[in-house]
């Protein structure tokens, strides 16, 4: 599979890294020399200076026999001439476009019917948004996220040594709870992600990743130790994009909301924008407006701002200031390893959502989502077992899969089902995998080769 990426920022460059470990055939774009010289230094890609909107550059890249072209620089207006452009040169080559501003929102739909003829847009902010909203109701979790249309989410919960299933062997875990136990997909423990077997126990401080019917969510929570209440108010820091699409939501929600903006300039913006949040000027760091705003009383401290230091610090600010419920943008990719040592557990990264956008298309066959956790370290793969599939008609226990992967659960005839060595995968059913970021690579060859559904 050959890949041209346009843009070698921080989601290019990522994306690139990925994909070239993966053995896929890359090649990126980008006018920018010194952003080049690191991925020529770095990664085993291809690498073309020049402008990805440009005939002669996407030639040069080779595009003709390009199958997939990724346009995920900063300016949505390049992103989508390059995708004109190829179409126009190569129209079978797939085309995924970053759009972030809100006003080509409404056009969405229309780029993928009309020219640019883009197959998918990725918001990667809309994503991240969607995301906040669901921590916020999950305080307990440190990531939420969905599957089947929204009928199946995935949790991370960090353990404490209260818990009722601390210190349990999963192989109890039916004798306990019965049909009601909760589906593990993945464990980490001092940093490292193990995927479980019926002999590990799950411990104390564990983060523990399971999957849940929705309409049962709150009970298998429950199992966990952990209660849910309802969101009633929120404190926002930052009034950019995210800030200002997700005080939008939550004022569609009826939730009390105050937003704090550095800028006077953007705070007016912000002030015409908004139907009933309010809108605050200061900075979002500053421990003498925090307490003059009562922000020790918000059920959520969410910090969005471009600057990953000053949404470190503003969580941990209203950690000491008594919010439990607080959510952290981070950029940089250096900085999850580090995180959860000083307190910093729920993290929202548009870098990884638009990575985990990528790779749903990028995946071979017939993928419906493809999540990036733990810093990339594993993702969630949510398929269609086919009728070509070797995976199908025939007990799990006879299919090897490679270390580091595992069948989560199967969605067959709308029932979600935990499987065992006899549990059999048939044509059309759901299936939702687990795979530590070392294993995809064998897991695709596998699935693609041998078993030809993905």
């Amino acid at each position: 599979m050959k890949i041209i990426i346009v843009g070698a920022g921080e989601v290019g460059y990522n994306i690139a890294s990925r994909l070239a470990s993966e053995s896929k055939h890359v090649v990126v774009i980008d006018k920018t020399p010194d952003a080049i010289r690191r991925l020529s230094e770095d990664l085993d890609v291809q690498a073309v200076i020049g402008s990805g909107s440009s005939p002669a550059v996407l030639l040069e890249a080779g595009i003709m026999d390009t199958d997939i072209l990724l346009a995920v620089t900063d300016s949505d207006e390049i992103n989508l001439v390059a995708c004109m452009v190829t179409n126009l040169l190569s129209p079978t080559t797939k085309k995924l476009a970053r759009i972030r501003n809100s006003d080509f929102d409404a056009y969405h739909d229309s780029f993928k019917t009309q020219i640019p003829h883009i197959d998918t847009v990725i918001n990667p902010e809309i994503e991240v948004v969607n995301t906040i909203r669901k921590l916020m109701d999950v305080p307990g979790a440190q990531d939420v996220g969905d599957f089947l249309d929204g009928k199946v989410k995935y949790v991370g919960i960090r353990l404490d040594k209260t818990s009722p299933i601390a210190g349990m062997p999963l192989i109890d875990f039916h004798k306990n709870f019965g049909e009601d136990r909760p589906l593990i997909a993945a464990i980490i423990r001092n940093n490292e992600v193990i995927v479980p077997r019926g002999t590990h126990k799950i411990e104390s401080n564990d983060l523990v990743y399971f999957v849940s019917e929705t309409e049962k969510l709150e009970k298998t929570l429950n199992l966990f130790g952990i209660r849910t209440h309802p969101v009633q108010s929120a404190l926002i820091i930052g009034g950019g994009n995210i800030g200002t699409r997700l005080a939008k939501l939550l004022e569609r929600d009826g939730i009390k909301t105050k937003i704090i903006e550095a800028d006077r300039k953007r705070c007016n913006e912000l002030s015409v924008l908004m139907e009933k949040t309010v809108v605050l000027h200061g900075d979002g760091s500053d421990q003498k407006l925090f307490l003059e705003e009562n922000a020790g009383q918000s059920d959520v401290v969410v910090s969005v701002t471009n600057d990953d230091e000053t949404n470190i610090l503003v969580s941990l600010l209203a950690k000491s200031l008594g919010v439990k419920n607080t959510i952290t943008r981070i950029g940089k990719a250096s900085y999850y390893p580090l995180l959860s040592t000083i307190g910093i557990e729920k993290v929202v990264s548009p870098r990884l959502s638009a990575v985990s956008s990528i790779l749903q298309d990028v995946r071979q066959g017939k993928i419906l989502s493809d999540i990036s956790i733990m810093g990339e370290r594993g993702e969630f793969i949510e398929a269609i077992a086919l009728e070509t599939s070797d995976i199908t008609n025939r007990p799990l226990k006879k299919i090897t899969f490679p270390r580091g992967a595992i069948l989560v659960c199967i969605i067959q005839e709308g029932r979600v089902m935990i499987p065992s060595g006899e549990s059999v995968v048939i044509p059309g059913d759901r299936i939702i995998l687990f795979a530590v970021k070392q294993a995809v690579k064998k897991l695709e060859k596998l699935l693609t080769v041998k078993l030809n559904f993905f």
